[in-house]
């Protein structure tokens, strides 16, 4: 019945992108300055903004922007307009996921392309769809010629064979010709082989991204790793020397439950921590914190399924969905790869505060579809947990748009100005005030298109 509900979706689904003239003109909104991780302030009122061939052609003041002859005319006044949002930790798995991302805001993501036990093959053919950016994970270990394919990293580091600095370049580059944009550096990687890869990466054009465990996180600052992922695992850097090499070698297995026990009993105070925090502010690093993959364990959080667009989602198709009369997250039927000892989530939130207020910064990242994320719902939830570790509204929206470009070296992605990819919101309030009023959209644009938000969840039923 599900397959047939999809089917069914994309013969809809043509409707919800709307045919337009060649060049729009949105006008009269103001411009929300997100650049320099969201301590700009040089917003512009009254602004114009035109769009063609899916780019933003020019950016200014009504005053000082000529509007084209044959533009579309969008009254905008009293709104304002915002890139559209970035989700770096996520996966699609079927046209619903895309409505979902779409119609609240979620205009690209990034994306794992290798399925497992947390979730499904990565749907690639959505119309309409966020930009997917694809993400391909790096192991120190060839698993080629291993049948049966290892199941765990565990099993990879004992089967396998360790990649010499020719593999490594040459599988690099085989997944860059293949169209993955970032690479998900992980727990395998021996700091010679990390070294060679982030600076081949950074040589091609790849994004890096570090979730490590048999080289140090700051060894992948000194190698330019350009963001780490999940304060959970970048926080191994806190844990003794033999747990780190527990952890690193088994990071999913039992070394995972006395690691967390360690995390949720650390004081706020801890010299350690403070250090740590303080190497982290200064490196320029981005983190991926992840925060909403542990909502539905933090007091007071809300029932994700009544959200609007949860109607389109089937809970089958998520990883360890929070029940949906309740909100409340199930028992695993693996503790120790999906369980937390008590108080472990509402703790990592103190611990990211710690480095939020060291001088982190952030790009956002939800972690959809593992844990009950789900998607775009999780991508706002993330977006309030960073203002409560202590981001101002603005450097959580930079965090979700511009930190994006800056972080993986994507000179036309994640602001409002000419030249870029015309994915934008309007909203009908300030995002700067208030990081909830990112939900407020009035209008949604992917490449130049405007896509019918209400159309996205009729064709989603």
């Amino acid at each position: 019945m599900r397959i047939v509900t999809l089917v069914l979706c994309a013969v809809v689904i043509g409707a919800v992108q709307e045919n337009r003239a060649h060049s729009i003109a949105f006008v009269g909104a103001t411009v929300v300055d997100v650049s320099a991780f969201g301590s700009g302030t040089a917003d512009i009122r009254d602004s114009v903004v035109i769009v063609q061939n899916g780019r933003i052609t020019a950016v200014g003041t009504r005053r000082a922007t000529k509007i084209p002859r044959d533009a579309e005319v969008l009254d905008t006044t009293g709104k304002f307009i915002v890139p559209g949002l970035h989700d770096v930790f996520a996966t699609i798995d079927n046209q619903a996921y895309a409505n979902a991302f779409l119609y609240l805001g979620v205009t690209a993501i990034v994306a794992n392309e290798a399925p497992s036990d947390r979730r499904d093959a990565l749907f690639m053919t959505g119309t309409p769809s966020p930009r997917v950016y694809r993400m391909a994970t790096v192991q120190g270990y060839d698993p080629k010629g291993l049948s049966p394919a290892p199941r765990t990293i565990t099993e990879l580091m004992t089967r396998g064979r360790r990649m010499d600095p020719a593999e490594l370049t040459t599988h690099v580059d085989e997944l860059a010709g293949g169209g993955v944009k970032v690479l998900l550096l992980h727990y395998s990687l021996l700091p010679d082989q990390l070294r060679l890869v982030a600076a081949h990466a950074r040589r091609i054009g790849l994004g890096t991204i570090g979730e490590l465990g048999a080289t140090s996180y700051p060894e992948a600052i000194s190698a330019g790793v350009r963001a780490f992922v999940h304060t959970s695992r970048y926080s191994l850097e806190l844990a003794s020397p033999d747990l780190r090499a527990k952890v690193a070698a088994a990071p999913f297995g039992p070394p995972r439950i006395p690691y967390y026990e360690y995390l949720a009993s650390l004081k706020d105070d801890d010299p350690a921590l403070a250090r740590y925090a303080a190497t982290l502010g200064a490196s320029g690093v981005m983190l991926i914190p992840t925060l909403s993959l542990s909502y539905l364990d933090l007091p007071g959080h809300r029932n994700p399924w009544t959200e609007p667009v949860a109607r389109l989602l089937d809970p089958a198709d998520l990883n360890l969905p929070a029940d949906p009369k309740t909100g409340e997250r199930p028992v695993p039927a693996n503790p120790t790869r999906d369980g937390f000892p008590p108080g472990f989530n509402e703790h990592l939130q103190v611990i990211e505060a710690r480095y939020c207020k060291a001088g982190a910064r952030y790009l956002a990242g939800s972690g959809t579809d593992a844990l009950g994320t789900m998607p775009g719902i999780s991508l706002h939830t993330e977006l309030e947990l960073l203002v409560k570790a202590c981001l101002t509204p603005r450097q959580a929206l930079a965090a979700a748009t511009a930190n994006v470009g800056t972080a993986f070296g994507w000179r036309d992605v994640g602001q409002i100005r000419a030249g870029y990819n015309a994915d934008l919101l309007v909203l009908d309030a300030d995002p700067a005030a208030d990081i909830a009023n990112v939900k407020r959209i009035d209008r949604l644009m992917v490449a130049g298109a405007l896509i019918d938000r209400a159309a996205l969840l009729r064709a989603g039923k």
